[in-house]
């Protein structure tokens, strides 16, 4: 006995998939009369990605919330206790604060580090809430948290010596773009 929308060999190459129905939604918006109708067919069309598109580490399930700051918080601290133990740290945070070309760079490749992998998981898909219109709320809870994180521990544990600002400064960064990719693939793990 074969259901409605199998093809008769059992196969279900009749039924409509998720394809089908993104493409009956994109129909649909370009046909709709006002713009609250337009932005309630692609809100449908988000969701259905999300449901429909199956994510090697995860999915987000809304905006930047205190669950996924915690989530954060949690991959940070993963992430950073090794770093805040190894005197290792230390040495390449005086290295880069003799080089600051290497600095900025540092930066930078934790910054592009954490977008890709919070483009993996499609965040700007479901983030839409931006600070100034540009920078998503996500990415700034994940800097934040992981910087501060990394600045209170850095200090509370005596791992540096705030006298030196400059090179604090570069130890509490090698450490806090370590932190800030735990926090990004904290938040992005599945979860229910």
């Amino acid at each position: 006995m074969s259901r409605t929308g199998e093809g008769s060999d059992g196969s279900d190459a009749d039924r409509p998939d998720f394809d089908d129905a993104l493409d009956e939604l994109e129909e649909l918006e370009e046909i709709v009369d006002s713009p609250e109708e337009r932005e309630q067919v692609r809100e449908t069309m988000r969701t259905l990605r999300r449901a429909g598109d199956p994510r090697l580490f995860g999915r987000l399930r809304s905006d930047f919330d205190i669950r996924d700051a915690g989530e954060a918080l949690v991959g940070s601290l993963i992430f950073g206790v090794p770093m805040l133990v190894e005197d290792g740290t230390l040495d390449v945070g005086r290295f880069i604060a003799a080089h600051p070309p290497y600095f900025l760079l540092t930066l930078t490749l934790g910054l592009v580090i954490v977008i890709g992998i919070l483009h993996a998981v499609g965040f700007e898909e479901v983030e839409s809430d931006l600070l100034f219109g540009v920078v998503p709320v996500r990415l700034v809870g994940i800097v934040v948290i992981s910087g501060g994180t990394a600045a209170l521990l850095m200090t509370a544990w005596g791992r540096v010596d705030w006298a030196g600002p400059w090179v604090a400064t570069c130890q509490t960064t090698v450490t806090a773009v370590v932190m800030a990719l735990g926090a990004a693939l904290g938040d992005i793990l599945p979860h229910e």
